[in-house]
């Protein structure tokens, strides 16, 4: 067949670990020999990242506004180990967060359901969705080791210099403070996207946090979904067919639970991290979810919703076998594809981008899967393939289907 054609650029950032391994075997074995792929490519490799002081995130999230949309292979947010082993100028920023904070979107994480694969919630019939705030908090927040008694303020200065002091605590020995912070326009923006996603998919949505305990902070977050509800989209959601509701996170959780599924659940950025990855590994695998930060501006990034898989690459580098599950990393791609298909109005790398997706569900439903998922099918007898292996077996799949 003739490789098919693209007119505009993916923003493409590279990754880390195992995912970049599997990256390359993806557009070997799945993508270069049927598209002729154009993209702009961002080295997000921590080694590149810290030689170019992590302005290749910046330059990668400037791209993504660029272009339109972007795919992302799983990256190391360093820690003091990794800054070691790495021999890092800095303990750099979790990238996700920095391109999120860019953007100024929301995250979308939903699994990817497959006979064979039954959620260990027996009553989920329908996926879960997780919209998860992509600014802020944690991942924005500044912090501080306290070495010895002291006291500690949260002080704010307005521009005519009047200053306005809450104590945090008074210190009696050494500890650790921390000072987060979220924008108005941000969950703004957050509240209706979420509002936005559930029309369009005609889902309930759940919006949760913690406002008994934190009466500002959630708090806030509480009432601009309440306002922006009440006064934009409360008789769309009528007309729909479909409910928001508020609650708390705690509350939330036991709901989840009881629930059958199909619908959407909002949390806040770190809420919405922790959420995803329990949604995704009840339903088989942390790389078994997509992941699609969606901006007001109407900007795609694609990405696996797992980390970089570091065990496996150190047996990898060892010259071991490894099992790795490609399959988020290969659905992060075909969601770019899809989408700048969209856009662009290529009817043929939509449809390969949906072929490329059904031929891993079938790869699986008949049997033949990574260890991950060998462990947990209730398929008879499954063929344990390793990562390469497996992405060769896709490829197979989508030979017949094209």
């Amino acid at each position: 067949m003739n490789r098919i054609e693209m007119t505009t650029p993916l923003v493409e950032m590279d990754g880390d670990e195992m995912t970049r391994i599997l990256w390359k075997y993806i557009k070997d074995e799945l993508l270069l020999p049927y598209i002729d792929l154009k993209t702009e490519y961002y080295d997000l490799g921590l080694v590149h990242r810290n030689e170019t002081d992590d302005q290749v995130t910046i330059d990668s999230a400037n791209a993504a506004k660029k272009y339109g949309v972007a795919v992302k292979c799983a990256t190391i947010t360093p820690n003091a180990d990794r800054v070691k082993e790495y021999h890092l100028k800095n303990m750099y920023k979790s990238p996700n967060g920095t391109i999120r904070a860019i953007l100024d979107g929301t995250v979308f994480r939903a699994p990817i359901q497959v006979k064979g694969i039954e959620p260990c919630v027996r009553n989920w019939k329908k996926p879960i969705t997780i919209a998860r705030h992509a600014y802020g908090d944690v991942y924005k927040a500044s912090e501080m080791v306290i070495p010895k008694p002291g006291k500690v303020e949260l002080v704010y200065t307005a521009e005519d210099g009047t200053e306005t002091r809450v104590p945090v605590h008074e210190f009696k020995g050494p500890g650790v403070v921390q000072g987060q912070h979220n924008l108005n326009q941000s969950i703004e923006s957050f509240a209706r996207s979420c509002f936005n996603y559930a029309l369009d998919t005609r889902q309930d949505l759940w919006f949760s946090s913690k406002d008994t305990i934190s009466k500002q902070y959630d708090h806030t977050f509480k009432d601009i979904f309440s306002e922006i509800y009440e006064k934009e989209y409360e008789s769309r959601f009528k007309e729909a067919g479909i409910t928001y509701f508020y609650t708390l996170i705690d509350d939330a959780v036991a709901r989840v639970m009881k629930s059958e599924g199909g619908f959407i659940w909002a949390c806040k950025n770190y809420d919405g991290d922790v959420m995803s990855d329990m949604v995704s590994s009840a339903c088989g695998s942390l790389a078994m979810m997509t992941s699609v930060l969606v901006s007001p501006a109407g900007i795609y990034e694609y990405e696996a919703a797992h980390g970089t898989v570091m065990r496996h690459y150190y047996k990898h580098l060892a010259g071991e076998e490894t099992s790795t599950n490609s399959v988020a990393t290969i659905f992060a791609w075909t969601g770019a594809l899809r989408k700048r298909g969209e856009l662009d109005g290529l009817a043929d790398l939509v449809r390969f981008a949906d072929l490329l997706e059904k031929a891993c569900i079938d790869t699986i439903e008949s049997g033949k899967m990574t260890k991950d998922l060998a462990l947990i099918t209730n398929l008879e007898n499954p063929v344990v393939l390793n990562s390469l292996d497996f992405i060769k077996a896709v490829r197979s799949t989508l030979d017949t289907l094209l």
